[in-house]
């Protein structure tokens, strides 16, 4: 079946096909655990056999009674053997069974983690900017619903190829017994499951295209609620400024729209319910009136009417659950869509990358580089051509939305231009892997994310056998938090956060600001890139940092980027953006005599700190002397 995309749905949704998905799910089973194969045949065949082995054991007893009773001279004997041997079958059978049905039900759990990893490693390596669109959020939704239980898209698949075998194998017996005796009874009760199985269909798909489909952006949002009101970033914020009530109700409304759906669904599978027993009591008025008729024939022995009666029964019962199953597959099969959807996004082709050069010598060239934000009509970055050198400080200012944090993505290749290029050593980024690229850059972001993790793979970002702990110590110290790590019990070992362990550490804004710069040295990339992380530190602490930290990174390349103009004076070159555009670039006397928009914003926050530290005794560390005055 050709790979299509459905117009009315999200962009990147494929529709595989049932047949292509159940190869698919096999052969997830074949990777992770290729013995849950040979559990899932024998289940079949021990859990078929409960369906229809006990209509054998009837007919028989009921046979040897009825002789026994012709004869007039009843003997319990053959019966007593008969019940013996049949029941230790049975037990065989059972513990089989039972034996098969907990290895079927773990082993498939245990596959579905395993996708979902493949799940989550997708997500980790996809492009950043490829994250920020609303399709693929929506889309990674729905695979990760796909892939969230044991009745759902994946797992889902695996249970119902399992009890589509179940029932084909009670099916071919039960059928083969019946067809001997009236064929005419087989197409009665084929119709009837026919019937059950349409309107089940018709249930699927309105199902899917009226709940399913539009749960996708309701289940974002009820994470990101989730996410919001039990962060700590935004816990302060809910509680000085009394948003409880207000986050609640778009909570309430966020909830009303999925119960909507909800009720919508439970309300199409209690139609269909209501319409599959009605047939279903019609197909069993038909079986007694059938047999009946044949019994007072003569056809036909009271075992044989036991026999064929039950027989017909798990005929009937089979096949509507093989026909429903089967609609079951095809939902869960459009479900496993969306998996398989969002896990086949394209990803970068590589392969014809060029290595970086084996080189300490990194220029890099904006050309004539224009950037916009999908679905935004403005450019965030317009126009920009700017060269930095290697060993140079480069300061970023202007204020905020002036483009800064735009360039630096632009830079980093988080994002890849609209418009322009950028050169490496004269040649495209676009051209360099991207895990390569980003090895040549040690970045320090405003919002520093901590991992619920020790402090020294805080540090390091790799794992335990990675980490070093004497660098991790070092860096931690040079980047600020000497007096920090020396008042922790447990040092560079001690665990952040209390998500995983109740001892673990918090730290404050400004602290974990001082931590990722740890991170940015213990990299020791030779690019530097700074995002305002200072932000949550007073002005005369993000100058001295700035200051201390340009000299521990000695000759490597440095980006600086700010509101404030700490960073300015020790820079070899100053970019002033405003508005998307770099509208002046020199040295801070150059920018200064040309009296511009940097002049006029340098003098603003000179004056702001000159007034607050007037009349101050301590002229030593007043910031208004050592950054206004000298800067």
């Amino acid at each position: 079946m050709k790979k299509k995309k459905k117009e009315n749905e999200n962009k990147f949704h494929i529709e595989y096909g049932i047949a292509k998905n159940v190869v698919f799910i096999l052969g997830k089973i074949r990777k992770y655990y290729p013995t849950l194969l040979f559990v899932m045949g024998l289940s079949v065949i021990t859990q078929s056999s409960m369906n229809y082995l006990w209509n054998f054991v009837g007919k028989f007893i009921l046979d040897i009674l009825e002789v026994q009773s012709a004869a007039g001279n009843p003997d319990m004997a053959p019966l007593l053997k008969m019940l013996a041997a049949v029941s230790a079958v049975v037990l065989i059978f059972t513990v089989l069974n039972v034996y098969a049905g907990n290895k079927v039900w773990y082993k498939m759990i245990c596959v579905r983690m395993r996708v979902i990893t493949e799940r989550v490693a997708k997500m980790m390596s996809m492009d950043y900017q490829t994250l920020e669109q609303p399709d693929i959020l929506d889309l990674h939704e729905k695979a990760t619903s796909a892939t969230g239980g044991n009745t759902n898209g994946v797992e889902g698949m695996m249970h119902s190829i399992h009890d589509i075998g179940v029932d084909a194998v009670t099916l071919v017996v039960t059928l083969t017994m019946i067809v001997a005796l009236d064929w005419r009874l087989i197409a009665a009760l084929a119709v009837v499951a026919v019937l059950q199985f349409l309107f089940f269909r018709h249930t699927v798909k309105r199902d899917k295209k009226e709940v399913w489909d539009k749960l996708g952006n309701i289940w974002r949002k009820i994470h990101y609620m989730e996410q919001t009101t039990r962060s700590f970033d935004y816990a302060k914020d809910i509680r000085l400024f009394g948003m409880k009530n207000w986050l609640l109700g778009k909570q309430r409304d966020i909830i009303s729209e999925k119960q909507s759906r909800t009720i919508h669904s439970k309300n199409l599978w209690m139609l269909n319910s209501a319409v599959s027993n009605g047939l279903q009591i019609a197909a069993m008025a038909t079986v007694y009136f059938v047999f009946i008729n044949t019994f007072l024939g003569g056809n036909i022995s009271i075992g044989d009417f036991t026999l064929y009666t039950g027989l017909a029964f798990s005929f009937s019962s089979a096949l509507t659950r093989i026909f429903n199953a089967m609609g079951t597959l095809k939902e869960r099969s459009m479900q496993t869509d969306d998996f398989r959807s969002f896990m086949d996004l394209p990803e970068e082709d590589e392969s014809e990358c060029l290595p970086l050069p084996p080189t300490d010598e990194y220029i890099f060239e904006f050309k004539n580089v224009s950037f916009k934000y999908k679905g935004q009509e403005d450019y965030a970055l317009k126009n920009l051509t700017l060269t930095l050198e290697t060993g140079k400080r480069l300061a970023v200012v202007g204020l905020n939305g002036a483009g800064k944090t735009t360039f630096i993505k632009l830079l980093l290749r988080l994002y890849d231009v609209t418009e322009g290029e950028i050169l490496l050593n004269g040649t495209n980024i676009k051209k360099f892997r991207r895990k390569e690229y980003f090895e040549l850059f040690s970045p320090v972001f405003q919002n520093v994310e901590i991992f619920a993790f020790p402090m020294a793979e805080n540090v390091s970002m790799k794992t335990p056998e990675e980490t070093d702990k004497a660098l991790c110590e070092n860096c931690l110290e040079q980047g600020g938090l000497k007096e920090k790590l020396l008042s922790l019990e447990n040092g560079v070992d001690t665990q952040l956060l209390k998500i995983i362990d109740d001892s673990g550490v918090d730290l404050s804004g400004g602290e974990k600001q001082k931590l990722a710069l740890a991170r940015a040295l213990y990299k020791n990339a030779p690019i530097i890139v700074l995002d305002e992380p200072t932000a949550a530190l007073d002005a005369l602490a993000e100058y001295r940092l700035y200051k201390s930290f340009d000299e521990i990174i000695g000759k490597k390349t440095a980006v600086y980027i700010s509101h404030r103009l700490s960073s300015t004076r020790f820079c070899d070159s100053i970019a002033m953006f405003k508005s998307g555009e770099m509208v002046e670039r020199g040295t801070h006397e150059e920018l200064l005599q040309k009296g511009g928009a940097y002049a006029e914003m340098f003098e603003i926050q000179a004056q702001y700190y000159k007034d607050e530290n007037n009349g101050e005794a301590d002229n030593e560390n007043s910031f208004g002397q050592e950054a206004a005055l000298n800067v």
